[in-house]
């Protein structure tokens, strides 16, 4: 019928839209999901047919007419297109909004936000990640604006395992210290877009280089992957609406600390007790031992 979506497109509205193209049994189909979307995500492939009374089959084409790869893809594009709508309903912020209520909207979009993140988490790649992590022999973080705030905090927490790390923050630097790399190093780009140009260009320098890259992105085939060992995609359900706040840096800093906790890990033993001589002195410093 059209060509597939995307998976950031919003099912519900891709259904209401191609409605009237679909053949009459497949109507029925997304009659039952559009009036009942909550209870259509739940159902099995046998339930539905029977609600829509249509035979399975029946309902697989209409899986592939509206772009889903078969009937689990269907129903996990359609929790998302609800996670999005229920987020999105009640979280958007107006100027009549008092204080109490911005407080509640906004940390609603940002647990929403957070758990559609970790469902949509690939573990796999993220052991990938890790892999290269704990045994580079220096690590730079590549980022800016909000993505450069994340790159800032993992500079903060990689050097606990003894290993150098920089978070260069100008263009100019960035280029010089991807240029530096070598064998057994390694880059981590933040980009939400997986598209600013000078993180990018940095990318592939390190990468030319012979530095192992990983990226951190929330856009599947952007420019940033192609220069990327490992893509780490972070899905997120960012609102444009003008008051809401950008989520994609909170789930992104939660990577971060997912990696250095598994890489911390990783290096075992002697890492366990370089931190506790770490606490230490930061107890000495604040007076408190």
């Amino acid at each position: 019928m059209h060509n597939a979506q995307t998976p950031n497109d919003n099912l519900l509205e891709e259904i209401v839209r191609h409605r009237d193209e679909l053949r009459k049994s497949d109507r029925r189909v997304a009659d039952v999901i559009l009036d009942r979307p909550e209870e259509a995500v739940a159902m099995t492939l046998a339930r539905l047919a029977r609600a829509s009374d249509v035979s399975e089959p029946t309902v697989i084409r209409f899986c592939n007419a509206i772009g889903c790869e078969g009937f689990r893809d269907l129903r996990v594009r359609l929790a998302r297109s609800l996670a999005f709508a229920r987020t999105t309903s009640h979280t958007a912020i107006s100027d009549a909004d008092d204080l109490a209520g911005i407080v509640t909207k906004i940390f609603d979009f940002n647990l929403s936000n957070l758990n559609w993140a970790q469902s949509r988490l690939d573990t796999a790649r993220i052991g990938d990640a890790v892999d290269l992590l704990a045994t580079a022999t220096r690590i730079e973080f590549f980022g800016f604006g909000a993505s450069g705030i994340v790159a800032r905090d993992a500079q903060q927490k990689f050097p606990l395992f003894g290993v150098p790390c920089g978070a260069p923050s100008d263009a100019h630097q960035m280029f010089m210290t991807a240029g530096m790399l070598r064998p057994g190093d390694a880059a981590v780009a933040i980009s939400n877009t997986g598209q600013t140009r000078e993180v990018v260009a940095a990318m592939a320098t390190a990468q030319e280089r012979g530095a192992a890259t990983v990226g951190i992105t929330g856009q599947a085939d952007s420019p940033l992957c192609r220069h990327c060992d490992v893509t780490l995609m972070v899905e997120t359900l960012e609102n444009t609406d003008i008051y809401t706040p950008t989520v994609s840096r909170l789930s992104h800093l939660v990577v971060i600390d997912i990696l250095s906790t598994a890489v911390s890990l990783r290096r075992g033993e002697a890492h366990h007790d370089r931190v506790a001589r770490m606490k230490t002195e930061l107890a000495r410093l604040r007076g408190t031992r």
